[in-house]
């Protein structure tokens, strides 16, 4: 006879559960606005993200019936599983716009950069947890997690992928610096960094992402070619006005102007089409949720519990604050989807997992929740 824990239901978190809908609500009138009119054969991308979403709540459900102590024991079986999947994306992948990094279920289009970054996440967790340093992590010590994000952040570049293998160092450095590090490793890791971005340059990009970072320091310079995406994206959300055209009323989505509406500029459309004050309102949400997530994390009961709730925080949080200034010209576009916002089911189902071990952690922060269960 299956035995539910009473303490379960009374700590499940419905504020948390809450925001995530609002943004979701938010995020699927957007897409109708920015994918209509539909296409004439096919699925319109609404529906697919509709069946997406179900897919991602299934999959959040799933997440939060386990208690996320376990993680400590999947740690290492998630993250060689990934790996393979990486490795079978780039060697037997399905290939789009010069990219490959899909595998095809039928079904589904898997990313497995995706879930890359909640296992980098679920993997820095256990290992900082299990090594708790109250002095602050060496050079030495760091060696490990250098190597685990190594692995995925190579096979994610070779896609090629710059903004995901991007997020995965993005990740890593910040669960490092909130686990404290020594003087002397904030020295060598800037070191490292100034060094790698060199080498990155001279070495590493290809001349169109290059080109990525010539367009955003003067996209004026190519506006009918590499700076067409911006300056449409900038002209789109600075139309918007204080209260914006109307929903559905947006020209530069509707007219077509603005590629890639319903994916990482979908923020452009919001932005449109409700103006100034519909933006604040958005991004005053999608804030409050992380802000949210940095309360569940201060408050779980264990050090697993807190690194794994900030890393969540830390990723979502990321991936926002680029997108966002990608959008609005602040940073070069390196194909950064807004987490829960952006057109796509990899990311959907990324982002509702990490919720899950949010809601997760949250719902467990009495003491010996494992007993009980």
């Amino acid at each position: 006879m299956i035995r539910i824990d009473r303490r379960l239901i009374e700590h499940f978190d419905v504020i948390l559960l809450l925001l995530i809908f609002l943004v979701c609500i938010m995020a699927f009138f957007n897409l109708y606005s920015a994918s209509f009119p539909p296409r004439v054969s096919g699925l319109p991308p609404y529906v697919k993200q509709a069946y997406f979403f179900l897919m991602a709540f299934g999959a959040f459900l799933f997440v939060i019936s386990f208690d996320y102590q376990k993680l400590h024991s999947w740690n290492y079986p998630v993250y060689v599983t990934v790996i393979i999947l990486l490795i079978l994306a780039e060697t037997i992948g399905n290939t789009a716009g010069g990219a490959q990094r899909w595998i095809n279920l039928g079904f589904f289009k898997l990313q497995p950069s995706e879930p890359a970054k909640l296992m980098l996440i679920i993997t820095l967790a256990s290992y900082f947890s299990r090594k708790e340093l109250t002095e602050g992590y060496s050079i030495k010590d760091l060696i490990v997690p250098i190597v685990l994000t190594a692995i995925p952040f190579v096979l994610i570049l070779l896609q090629p992928d710059l903004g995901t293998a991007m997020m995965l160092g993005i990740i890593f450095v910040s669960m490092a610096m909130f686990v404290r590090l020594k003087m002397s490793t904030y020295i060598v890791m800037g070191s490292l960094a100034l060094g790698l971005g060199i080498f990155a340059w001279e070495k590493v990009l290809r001349p169109y992402q290059k080109q990525r970072i010539w367009t955003f320091l003067d996209p004026e310079q190519d506006p009918m070619g590499h700076g067409y995406q911006v300056l449409q994206s900038k002209i789109a959300v600075g139309s918007g006005g204080k209260f914006g055209k109307g929903y559905m009323e947006g020209t530069q989505g509707h007219l077509h102007f603005l590629p890639e509406r319903h994916t990482d500029f979908a923020f452009s459309v919001w932005g449109e089409e409700w103006g100034f004050a519909g933006s604040a309102i958005f991004i005053g949400t999608y804030f409050l949720l992380i802000l949210w997530g940095l309360y569940v994390a201060m408050y779980a009961k264990d050090r697993f519990g807190v690194l794994l709730a900030f890393g969540v925080v830390a990723l979502i949080f990321w991936q926002a604050a680029i997108n966002l200034c990608m959008v609005l010209g602040f940073l070069p576009v390196v194909g950064i989807p807004l987490p829960l916002f952006s057109y796509g089911g990899s990311s959907l189902m990324t982002t509702m997992i990490g919720l899950g071990i949010l809601m997760n952690v949250r719902m467990r922060r009495f003491p010996n929740s494992l007993s009980k269960d």
